[in-house]
Parts: structure tokens; sequence; C-alpha cells
């Protein structure tokens, strides 16, 4: 009876995003086509035209943010988990979770008072800021406790050969715990890739091409947002079309951790 009712709750689990899935693809797969995909939006009201600046210009955000967010959160959980028991460390922890629970408009307005007002300009490097910010605390969560399951063993067996505890750390405990971080990072970069209300005050959006930081830049949830309230039915189904790109996106990453977990355990060298 408890192993009918566990699989019940996991059909629970599983319905909404079948459904969110499939309703995606019955509206989205219809419309996606080569010029969505190379081409550029066309003029309010004319048909026709794509996403493709946007699908670039998110893959430059999240560049960005990966660039600047990614060795920050990595550094910080190495620090937690190999020297951060005190309360120094405790402090750390606390505020990592407190901003994992900070509403994400909220960190876009953050980044939009140390960004956007300090260039008198929205830009790519504003948005990159602002999903940094979101993507640090669930790296440097994940990065401490993967190294936290490294054996104490491994790091004893290297301090008895007389390695560094700055080359043991980055040699041997990093590099054993790999698949974790990296699931960690991956979590964190699905998480922030369809975030919009950040993107708002700080990348804006942009209907042409653009590969320049210091410039405002078009965005898939930007696209998909500024679509989506509009009056226009072609604009509706670029929408759809955008919406199912960017799932399709996040599957991919989603993918991607579990290939980089299956290739490796936490205990290999």
């Amino acid at each position: 009876m408890m192993t009918g009712v566990a699989v019940f709750t996991v059909l629970l689990v599983l319905l909404p995003l079948v459904a969110i899935f499939g309703y995606l693809v019955y509206r989205g797969v219809g419309s996606i086509n080569w010029a969505f995909l190379t081409q550029t939006p066309k003029p309010v009201g004319e048909p026709g035209g794509g996403m493709a600046n946007a699908i670039v210009g998110s893959a430059f955000i999240l560049g960005i943010a990966s660039i600047l967010g990614v060795p920050i959160g990595v550094g910080a959980g190495i620090y937690l988990a190999e020297f951060g028991r005190h309360r120094f460390g405790d402090a750390i922890r606390f505020t990592a979770d407190v901003l994992n629970g900070v509403p994400s408009i909220v960190i876009g307005i953050v980044a939009y008072s140390i960004v956007v007002l300090y260039q008198r300009h929205f830009s790519a490097l504003a948005g990159g800021v602002a999903l940094a910010i979101m993507m640090i605390p669930t790296i440097t969560r994940t990065t401490e406790e993967m190294l936290l399951l490294v054996p104490q063993a491994l790091r004893e067996a290297s301090y008895g050969l007389g390695i560094p505890r700055w080359r043991t750390t980055l040699s041997i405990t990093l590099r054993t715990a790999t698949s974790g971080v990296i699931t960690g990072i991956m979590l964190a970069f699905a998480r922030v890739a369809g975030e919009t209300a950040p993107l708002l005050f700080t990348a804006f959006g942009n209907q042409y091409w653009n590969l320049h930081a210091e410039q405002p830049t078009a965005a898939l949830p930007l696209q998909i947002y500024v679509y989506a309230n509009s009056p226009y039915d072609d604009w509706h189904r670029q929408a759809w079309a955008g919406s199912f790109v960017l799932i399709i996106l996040i599957v991919s990453a989603v993918s991607a951790v579990r290939f980089a977990v299956r290739r490796g355990t936490f205990g290999a060298a």
C-alpha cells in the first residue's frame, strides 16, 4: 500500500511537468521555423521575423553571469568547507541561505542601483550581474556540501605526503568533488536561465543584434514577456515558440547535469 502511495505521489509530481511541456510543444513547435531561429523581430504589426537576437542575447548574458558568479560561488564554497568552521563562516552560510530566498525582482532592483545608475544606461553587463547574484548562493552551498562529502582520509593522506593545504584543496578535494560542483553550477544556471524580472531592470531588451556588454541586450524571457502582452496574434505565436525554445534549453542543462553525475562519483579522484 505504501509503495502504491509513493508511486502515486511521483505521478502527481510528474503530471504538471508533463502537462506544461506537452502544452508548450502543442502551442510552440508549429511556430518554430528557420526564420524564427535566424531573424530579428519585425516591426509592430508586420508578421514574420524571429527571436535569433534574443537567443544569442540570452546566451551572452548567461555567459557574463557565469563568468562572474561561478568563480565567486565555488571559491566561497571552498572557503566554507575547508576553513569556515567559525562565526564568520556561519554568517556567510546564513547570508547565502537568505539570498536564495530573495525575490528575483528585488535582485533586479539592486543590480539597477549598483550598475545601471552608475553606467547611466541599461546593459548586458547589468543583466549578467543580476543573474550572477542569483547564482552565487546556490553554487556556494552546493560546493560546500559536495566538498564535505569528500572523505577526511584523503586530506590526511595528502598532508602525510607533505602536500600543502592549498594544493590539497585544489588538486585532491576539489577534484574529487568535481561532479557535485558541476551539478551545483548547472542547477544554478538552469534556475536563472528563465528569469525575467531582473532583466527588466538591467538588460532591458533590444530589437536588434548586440554583443556589446555596455549596451541593452535582448533575452528570451524579455522577448516572451513583451510578445505575450502584445495584441498581435503573430507575436503570441512567437511567444509560445520562444517559451518552447527556452524550456528546451533548461531541459538540456538539467540533462547535462545528469550526464555529468553519471560520468563519475563524488568519491573518485
